[in-house]
Formats: structure tokens, C-alpha cells, sequence
């Protein structure tokens, strides 16, 4: 199973959500692509005020601040 993470550089939100996936990794087994949306400008457009952001298979499980406790349960859902 494979999460995109959308992103940007120097985004504090970021690197709380990011902690939080890592956190979570430890206890489900998917990967993290993380996606630069200053790369990309439709990306740019989508999720300017929404970073992060957290997608499993095109549907989003969360954005701006990420709690763990949603992702987890979102994330056992899909595994289920």
C-alpha cells in the first residue's frame, strides 16, 4: 500500500504529518511518496492551502493537520 504525501519546503505542518506517517509505519506495513507541490502546477493550484496532504488510492485522508488517530482508522478501513 502506497501513500502520497503532497507537501512543500519549510511547511511546519508538514513535518508533524510526516513524523506521523513515520510513526505509523512502525505499526502498518505502506510506503510514502512524497510529493513537492511547488514542482508541479496543477498540484500548486489544487493543494496550496490544504498542506499536507495524505491520499491512498487517489481518495484523501486527510489534510492541513494530520491526526494520527484519523489516519490510522481511515488506513484500516482501506486494509479491511
Amino acid at each position: 500500500m502506497k501513500l502520497v504525501f503532497y507537501t512543500k519546503v519549510d511547511c511546519s505542518l508538514c513535518e508533524k504529518a510526516k513524523k506521523v506517517l513515520n510513526d505509523l509505519q512502525n505499526e502498518m506495513d505502506f510506503t510514502i511518496e512524497e510529493v513537492d507541490i511547488y514542482q508541479d502546477d496543477v498540484l500548486l493550484e489544487k493543494y496550496q492551502i490544504m498542506i499536507p496532504v495524505v491520499e491512498l488510492e487517489e481518495e484523501m485522508l486527510g489534510y492541513g493537520i494530520i491526526h494520527k488517530e484519523e489516519i490510522r482508522k481511515r488506513l484500516l478501513k482501506k486494509i479491511r
